[in-house]
Formats: C-alpha cells, structure tokens, sequence
C-alpha cells in the first residue's frame, strides 16, 4: 500500500508521515519545487534523518508566477497557497502507478485545505485515493504528539530554513521588489522537523 506524501519537513506532514508509516503505508515523500531555489533539500535532510524515502517533483515555474500574481492582487497569500497545494496534489495523482496521495493538513487549517466537494474531485478526477491523516486533530494534538517525537526547530518564517511552498514565492516577489512582509503575515512562525528525539 504505497502512498507519496507532500512533505515539507515541518511538524505536520512529518507526524503525517510517522502515522502513515504506523498504520503499515509503504511512505513516499514527496516535496515539491519549481526550480528558483534549491530548497527542497531540507526536506529530503529531514526525510533522510527519518529514515523516509524522499524525491523532488518539480512544477512549472508559470504556477509560481501565477501564485505571485495572486498574492499582489490579493494583498495576502492564501489564495496562492491554496492554488499552489491544488496543483501540487493533482501533479502527483497523475502519475503513473499512483494509487494514494496524501498531505499534512490537519482539522483548524485554512489554508492549504481541500474541502469535501475539492477532495472528491481530486479522487475521482484522478482515480486516487486522498488520505489525510490529521483531519481530526487539532493545534494542541498536534503540537503534543510532535513535541514526544521528534526535535523540532522553530524560527520566523523569514529566517526558518524549510522547504514549503513559500520560500520560492517570496523569493519571487523579493526579485519583483515587493516585501514579502507587505503580504505574508509578519512574525509568523513556522517550524522544520531536524530528526527523532
């Protein structure tokens, strides 16, 4: 039972991962990149220090455009995130030999979050089954069960070395000569898993 997991290196797809692999999954992860930074490779360091197998996927850098264009326009990043998640989940459903697909986002999530009427698009669309592993829990959960699994490193997102899909997006608007922080949330903090405790 192989399932490809969108991994990030952060707290939520790496106790996604743990769970999957518990429950006797065959864990793939996957992290995605457009080819601007090379930032994929904290993930792969996290997955390797897991002990998951990992690969690169890499979208179209117009996706990436797209999204920057929808944060300008916006003023915020959520409908970029979410844009950008729906492709990145559609990229793998269509992969030869995909059966399961799956991400890290969990029951208070906003965004990236497939609603139920999106997921059975996803499934149907693509004849994939669409696992998400955290849907019932919350922050506190969350937050508990990682604390007792994993070191984890928490940092600004400005100054956290990670591998989600913002990096290469606020890359971008920075080669625009646009503040990130005129448009992502200012003292956000985010996290990056760095191995087992």
């Amino acid at each position: 039972m192989r399932v490809f997991h969108l991994y990030s290196g952060g707290k939520d797809s790496s106790l996604s991962a743990y769970i999957l692999n518990r429950l006797n999954y065959d864990v793939r992860l996957v992290t995605v990149n457009f080819g601007v930074l090379n930032s994929w490779r904290y993930a792969k360091e996290t997955a390797e220090r897991l002990g998951f197998k990992h690969e690169v996927v890499f979208l179209e850098e117009t996706i990436l455009e797209k999204a920057m264009e929808m944060c300008i326009k916006d003023g915020h990043p959520n409908n970029a995130i979410q844009f950008i998640h729906e492709k990145a989940l559609e990229e793998i459903a269509k992969r030869e030999n995909v059966e399961r697909i799956s991400d890290g986002t969990r029951r208070d999530d906003r965004v990236p979050f497939l609603d139920q009427r999106k997921t059975r698009s996803l499934e149907d669309r693509f004849n994939v089954q669409y696992i998400r592993p955290l849907l019932g829990l919350g922050y506190k959960t969350i937050r508990e069960l990682t604390e007792k699994l994993f070191v984890v490193e928490v940092k600004e997102s400005e100054e956290l070395e990670k591998s989600d899909y913002e990096v290469e997006l606020r890359h971008l608007l920075r080669e625009k000569g646009i503040d990130p922080l005129t448009i992502f949330p200012k003292r956000h903090y985010q996290s990056r898993v760095l191995g087992w405790k």
